[in-house]
């Protein structure tokens, strides 16, 4: 494949069959690998579409700055976008994110302001509000813009669609809500009968990547009537089924990869009773920004605590 762009080489990430994390032989679960994307994650689609959709609009102009709370995937995935397209972009980050994505960032141009990390994202989302009352910023906002979810619709969904077209079952962790309303919306239009179902953390766990919605904030986009279920995650298991991942399947996935697996196995396990089929499961982003947790190399309990220090999503 030859492209004119990084840009255009977001999306049509690959669907791999992990069989080894199968709970029963009638069933298969299939993993779509987004670290694939340009900067290792499935947030490369999403800040595509909202700076497209800033453009399109005639909101986003090159005397603005872009301006987008984050502390993970999202506010690398926008610098990068942003620096190709010619806009400067600052991050409003919670101030105990990780050392990778401080990096990764700066090495795009972004300028970076912080927040009290003690109140997580919803602090960064609170500052960045405050922020855009100014005009000189455009805030796209993931969390409340119809881009997000369109860029799933169109492009995640469609793949899985394409490449698998009798999926029985999608999980996706919970958290801006995009991916899961978009890719849902898509399946159900080609199956109604597809099941949708949201990894979530339980109130309190860091599990790196989601969010609980009982911590406060539910995203404006997400749309919870799309769900068939969800199934609550213990960081602990996130963090073994991440190693999973790597020593049966070599696949080497961030850490909330580990919770979609283990919530794709309890949802093989009642596929399996119903007949059987494939699930395909959207796993985020690749292990390289979590290296410094070490997260893989570690006992399971230094890692937990390891990982609970620095504030992942």
């Amino acid at each position: 494949m030859k492209y004119k762009s990084i840009l255009d080489a977001i999306g049509q990430t690959p669907l791999v069959q992990v069989p080894s994390l199968s709970p029963a032989d009638n069933v298969r679960i299939w993993v779509k690998l987004e670290g694939q994307n340009p900067t290792g994650s499935v947030k490369d689609r999403v800040a595509l579409a909202l700076i497209e959709a800033g453009e399109a609009s005639g909101e986003l102009t090159k005397d603005r700055i872009v301006l987008e709370p984050t502390s993970g995937n999202t506010g690398v995935s926008l610098a990068m976008v942003c620096s190709i397209r010619g806009y400067r972009f600052t991050a409003v980050m919670p101030d105990n994110a990780s050392a990778e994505r401080v990096s990764l960032l700066r090495a795009f141009g972004a300028d970076i302001v912080y927040s009290e990390g003690a109140k997580g994202t919803n602090g960064s989302v609170a500052l960045a509000q405050e922020m855009a009352r100014d005009d000189k910023y455009h805030m796209p906002f993931q969390y409340g813009n119809e881009a997000n979810v369109t860029a799933h619709y169109n492009g995640t969904g469609r793949e899985i669609i394409d490449d698998l077209p009798e999926v029985k079952a999608f999980v996706a962790g919970l958290g801006t809500g995009g991916t899961l309303t978009g890719v849902g919306r898509r399946l159900k239009e080609h199956d109604p009968a597809i099941k949708i179902i949201a990894a979530e953390p339980q109130l309190g766990e860091l599990v790196y990547g989601l969010r609980s919605l009982e911590d406060g904030y539910v995203p404006p986009i997400f749309d919870p009537d799309i769900l068939d279920g969800k199934v609550m995650v213990r960081a602990r298991e996130s963090i073994a089924w991440t190693r999973a991942l790597l020593t049966r399947e070599g696949i080497f996935a961030g850490i909330s990869a580990g919770a979609v697996i283990w919530v794709a196995q309890r949802t093989a396990e009642r596929l399996s009773s119903q007949g059987g089929g494939d699930v395909v499961c959207l796993l985020a982003d690749a292990g390289w920004k979590y290296i410094s947790t070490e997260a893989w190399t570690q006992d399971i309990d230094t890692a937990e605590e390891q990982v609970e220090a620095v504030l992942w999503w």
